[in-house]
């Protein structure tokens, strides 16, 4: 259940099966400043490890992160805000991270292995059903690895069809746009602010549906964190959801209601 306001940014429990992403009447420039649009975004808070423990859908073997020789243990290895919004024609994604180390290569390269280096992805099931499905038809990953040279596999969708259950390509070009801030508090190299938007269309092209119909459907949502650290596979961490079966993820409206309509309820 959304729990309330902070700031003006929409929040829930750390632990709900369900939220708002507000609706922007703004059109934000992606370019990994989110500042004009933050504020009004879903936001619950900053996540790392010692908080996902606390959570339902932990489990050690899946949420873990590298500590390796060399590292310096007093540093932050990884903590996170994400931020989630809509508008009419696109999903509007983005994260605020503290990072110790940025790591994007890997000896086994494969376009579609973005989870064996830096990198986000949101899985979205669109709409939510009370069905358990390892990626079909409906379930998405829009992953993003964090290297600013913008590789052909850096903005990566693996999708279920009617008849596969894991389609891998690039998120068509025209479908997507996505920025990354490196070192954006002087902090450390490897802290970075991820700022994206990917076309609502990509949720339902074969469903006979236009992107305006998942308006009032709730959708499906857990966001996995990458972050090797230099280890082949490295650790990661899943919030709002336990795994590829779609049922563990939670859940989210796409609220109707415009930013400027929060702010307003805000201030009174």
């Amino acid at each position: 259940m959304v729990v309330g306001l902070l700031g003006s940014s929409m929040t829930c429990s750390q632990d709900s099966d369900f939220g708002e992403l507000p609706f922007l009447s703004i059109e934000p420039v992606i370019d990994g400043s989110i500042d004009e649009w933050k504020h009004i975004a879903f936001n619950d808070g900053l996540w790392d490890l010692q908080r996902v423990k606390k959570a339902s859908w932990y489990h050690p073997k899946r949420n873990r992160l590298n500590v390796e020789v060399s590292e310096d243990t007093t540093q932050i290895d990884l903590s996170a805000s994400y931020y989630m919004a809509w508008d009419e024609t696109y999903l509007y994604l983005a994260a605020e991270v503290r990072d110790n180390v940025n790591d994007v290569e890997e000896e086994n390269h494969e376009p579609k292995r973005w989870y064996y280096k830096d990198a986000i992805s949101w899985f979205i099931e669109a709409p939510k059903d009370e069905t358990a499905e390892k990626f079909s038809l409906g379930d998405h990953s829009f992953a993003f690895v964090i290297d600013t040279l913008k590789p052909d596999y850096g903005a990566w969708w693996r999708h279920g069809t009617a008849t596969e259950s894991y389609v891998e390509e690039p998120i068509p070009v025209q479908s997507v746009e996505y920025a990354i801030k490196m070192n954006p508090w002087n902090r450390s190299p490897a802290d970075y602010i991820l700022e994206a938007r990917v076309a609502r269309s990509l949720l339902v092209p074969e469903q006979g549906l236009d992107a305006g119909s998942i308006t009032s459907n709730s959708i499906g949502m857990m966001i996995v964190h990458c972050d090797p650290d230099g280890g082949e596979y490295g650790g990661h961490l899943l919030i709002y959801g336990k795994g590829d079966d779609d049922s563990t993820w939670s859940e989210f409206k796409l609220s109707n209601s415009s930013d400027k309509q929060k702010q307003d309820s805000h201030a009174k």
